[in-house]
């Protein structure tokens, strides 16, 4: 199910030894003075980067679901995103736009990023993180339709393999009217551009 956290082993004090073992193969002096304290600050960087495991976007949510007579689109655009590409570790960046159409219920606005962060901050691939957020979103409101846009760098892409610095990957979701219905996906994508 998509709400659920996921459960990661208990953190082991052994990440700044690996983090201390990986500079030393890397040809470094862990021991020189800028990179003494460079293990713990990693481990420190590395579980908050991936505190989404531990959280559920139900209870991210807290009961912020109101009953609303609204049948109107609803959306937030440019919420800042980031995240750790699973494949190199690496960070991409960008933004999410969101829009939903209630059935009867809406949510506070401010949970909306709040969703996307639960799932940016575990080790993804945009489409994966992308149909997350819809996902999330769907089974906690229960509206007419979903719609999820992520504009994003990717620094695997950029700093490394085709070093294309300036190419942004764009990923899409839509659930509901917003896939069965080309009226509205012409509307979200039409305010997506403005």
């Amino acid at each position: 199910m998509a709400l659920e956290k996921i459960d990661r082993p208990l953190k082991s004090h052994t990440t700044p030894e690996l983090i201390r073992e990986l500079l030393e193969r890397m040809g470094e002096n862990p021991d020189r003075q800028g990179l003494l304290r460079t293990p713990e600050r990693v481990d420190k960087a590395l579980d908050f980067l991936t505190s989404g495991y531990a959280a559920n976007p139900a209870e991210v949510v807290n009961g912020a679901v109101f009953q609303e007579k609204c049948d109107e689109m609803v959306m937030i655009q440019d919420i800042d995103l980031y995240s750790l590409c699973e494949h190199h570790l690496l960070p991409f960046y960008g933004k999410c736009h969101v829009a939903y159409i209630p059935q009867g219920q809406i949510i506070g606005l401010s949970k909306i990023p709040r969703i996307v962060e639960v799932y940016s901050r575990r080790l993804q691939v945009q489409e994966r993180l992308t149909n997350q957020i819809a996902v999330a979103l769907n089974e906690i409101l229960q509206p007419r339709g979903v719609a999820v846009v992520i504009d994003a760098l990717h620094l695997c892409m950029a700093m490394r393999g085709v070093e294309k610095q300036n190419a942004f990957t764009k990923t899409s979701a839509l659930l509901g009217c917003f896939r069965n219905h080309s009226e509205t996906r012409a509307e979200f994508f039409s305010l997506l551009r403005k």
